[in-house]
């Protein structure tokens, strides 16, 4: 990364702020996470290797008996938030391609006939997303797919709720670094790759094209894709959308280093619009991402997004969730710009 620019007035009040942050959080965490009691839970489910589409209804069922079984350990330990999340995912409803319900929980979920898909939506979450509280990112990969499947009711979409890496909690020191982006970003390229092999089928005509994969990424995810984004080419990513950004670390959509079509929006409430777009050095690690994904230095297609806040993109109804689905859809010169 570039060096950090000459400690002007502003970006040294802004290093104090954030240094700040990091005494606070450095203290108040450990206490926290001390308080936190240990869950028990299963290994993850042995799968077929290498996963293909014809495995993926016994993938299914698998994830879904392990998820059985970390709900009846999670309520014999006595903690019925966490047995009453792993129960849900128990359901014969739910499509878990990956779940591992050790420490704060890992879940990779379908929406739609993945096998048959022709455009497919990854959903990489932010920060506080967990297994206790995946009910809620599971209810804007439930919306979209909803928007998607009335938008286009006869295209073979699918929706993939990747809760792929372990997301730094909201009051940390991790959200203001790039470190759990990097550990994050080759899981989500390794996913990305598996899609393919997901839904790798003969093709009727020489000229047809493998899925086009959608990256939506929401807050902390946002450093996630960006991370991955240069290791994605010739995977099939055609898009990737940064919603409620802080900064992805990169100065710009160049910088990425992607084939992709990079895409950028906030609501008008969100209060991500306050955190301070800057990158410095502390503690010999950068704080901050940098540039913000929706000004013109950066060189997103910016696109509206309405008043909503910053947990409001996939609202039903709403002008982010409008755009999304026409971005997933290939519909790109249907999308109101900002």
């Amino acid at each position: 990364m570039p060096a950090p620019a000459p400690a002007s007035a502003p970006l040294s009040r802004t290093r104090r702020t954030l240094l700040a942050a990091l005494l606070t959080t450095a203290v108040v965490l450990p206490l926290s996470a001390a308080a936190t009691p240990h869950i028990p839970a299963p290994p993850p489910a042995t799968l077929p290797n290498p996963l293909t589409p014809t495995a993926l209804a016994t993938v299914y069922a698998a994830n879904r008996a392990d998820a059985a079984e970390a709900a009846r350990m999670a309520a014999a330990h006595g903690d019925t938030s966490r047995a009453a999340a792993d129960r849900a995912l128990a359901s014969p409803s739910r499509h878990l391609l990956h779940f591992d319900a050790r420490g704060t929980g890992q879940v990779t979920e379908v929406l739609g006939d993945l096998a048959q898909a022709t455009r497919i939506a990854v959903l990489v979450p932010g920060s506080d997303t967990t297994l206790d509280t995946y009910a809620r990112f599971h209810t804007a990969a439930d919306s979209l797919y909803r928007r998607l499947t009335h938008e286009q009711p006869r295209a073979r979409t699918a929706v993939v709720a990747w809760l792929g890496y372990r997301t730094p909690a909201t009051i940390s020191t991790t959200v203001l670094t790039p470190g759990r982006a990097g550990q994050a970003a080759p899981h989500l390229r390794e996913f990305v790759h598996e899609l393919g092999t997901l839904t790798a089928r003969p093709r009727p005509r020489p000229d047809s094209k493998p899925p086009a994969v959608s990256l939506l990424c929401h807050s902390y995810g946002t450093v996630v894709c960006a991370r991955a984004a240069p290791t994605l080419t010739g995977l099939g990513v055609t898009d990737i959308a940064l919603v409620g950004s802080p900064g992805t670390g990169a100065d710009s959509a160049a910088a990425l280093h992607t084939s992709a079509r990079v895409w950028a929006a906030r609501g008008a409430d969100d209060w991500i619009a306050d955190v301070p777009h800057v990158r410095a050095g502390l503690f010999g690690t950068d704080v901050g991402f940098g540039t913000d994904p929706v000004s013109p230095a950066f060189g997103a297609r910016v696109f509206a997004a309405g008043p909503g806040g910053h947990s409001d993109y996939f609202t039903p109804g709403s002008a982010s969730l409008a755009n999304l689905a026409r971005i997933v859809l290939g519909e790109t010169t249907e999308v109101t710009r900002a």
